[in-house]
């Protein structure tokens, strides 16, 4: 079998932030599609780390992305070919304690990366990886799509508009026609899975709950987000990661990775979902007054179906059955299955006749 065409197979891949939800599957995919990898981050934050649990053989360096020296000199040393971005300030309502923090990562740090890039002649190909909160939300039930204006009303998803920005900036100025390298950004949904133990997210903190014999506290049980499995947005970065490394300048572009329309559901009715396989969750909406959040986002990725031919595999059912899976496995057995959920949607891939996919 060959997964998007071998081509990552000995490539020296750089990934920021490897530690991280993100990060650690992106790692354990390409370590599967047998690449060479070096990881940047800042140590892992939380007591319990999907990271540390996989124990992949990957060249683990620690460095704030602020730090433009350090980061350009490490990015020279490891002459990366390919470079995946994630390193971030990820969380909404730490966002809005910690402003300038956020900023100054998500900005400051893209650009220290792609100066860095831009200094590193082994660098083919560069995907700056963002989130579908960077676009300017009007609660509007219409998909937003790539060319739409970006924004936002809180300190992470404004910063995130502010990334897509440098990107955009980067690309015209400095990756356009004639450069060493091609520069990409992928944009995704809400997404959930197994092994994310982040603070003020949905999942993490309902199985916190239940691990302490508590009624979950919700903030906006009626938002509506587009919710997909992690595995769904990677295999979009992994497809436009080819694209860039083959040489098509025409992938060198905004991406949005979103689930089907039918993934669009409510807090509440992603957590009824979940609750078909742990029957002891409870959950109550917050009576504290609570920081602006959007209400509803819709994503559109017609463009990612139309012109590089990628689709969501797994239906919003089987994404919830998938997370509950692996925290299951991990609190009754203390087992991680995620090189098993990723043979999974694999051959699930393989069935829906994916096209990054060559039996």
């Amino acid at each position: 079998m060959s997964l998007f065409g071998n081509i990552y197979y000995g490539k020296r891949v750089l990934v920021t932030g490897h530690n991280g939800f993100k990060g650690s599957w992106l790692s354990l995919w390409l370590t599967e599609l047998g690449a060479e990898i070096a990881g940047i981050a800042l140590a892992p934050d939380t007591r319990h780390s999907h990271w540390s649990s996989l124990n992949l053989a990957v060249d683990d360096y620690h460095c704030d992305i602020r730090n433009a020296d350090k980061i350009k000199k490490l990015i020279k040393s490891i002459k990366p070919e390919i470079v995946f971005h994630l390193a971030a300030q990820p969380l909404v309502r730490r966002s809005y304690q910690a402003p300038v923090e956020t900023w100054s990562t998500n900005v400051m740090g893209t650009v220290n990366v792609l100066e860095a890039c831009r200094d590193t002649p082994s660098v083919q190909a560069i995907v700056i990886i963002t989130t579908d909160k960077c676009y300017a939300n009007h609660e509007t039930s219409i998909g937003y799509r790539e060319g739409d204006r970006l924004g936002g009303h809180h300190p992470y998803s404004a910063s995130k508009a502010g990334s897509e920005l440098v990107a955009d900036s980067y690309r015209k100025s400095f990756f356009g026609k004639g450069a060493n390298a091609l520069l990409a950004s992928a944009r995704a949904g809400n997404v959930i899975g197994g092994g994310d133990w982040s603070e003020d997210r949905l999942i993490p903190d309902l199985i916190r709950a239940m691990i302490e014999k508590k009624s979950l506290e919700i903030r906006n049980p009626a938002a509506i987000r587009p919710w997909q499995h992690v595995l769904e947005p990677i295999s979009g970065y992994l497809v436009l990661g080819q694209r860039l490394l083959m040489g098509h300048r025409d992938a060198a572009d905004p991406w949005n990775f979103g689930p089907s329309n039918e993934a669009n559901q409510s807090v509440t009715e992603v957590l009824k979902n979940f609750k078909r396989s742990f029957n002891c969750l409870n959950w109550h909406e917050t009576k504290n007054c609570q920081p602006h959040e959007t209400k509803l986002l819709h994503l559109d990725s017609s463009k990612a179906h139309k012109k590089l031919n990628w689709y969501p595999i797994w239906t919003i059912n089987t994404s919830i059955r998938k997370t509950a899976e692996w925290y299951e496995q991990w609190l009754i057995n203390q087992v991680i299955i995620s090189e098993k959920q990723l043979s999974s949607y694999i051959s699930d891939a393989i069935e829906a006749n994916a096209d990054w996919v060559n039996p």
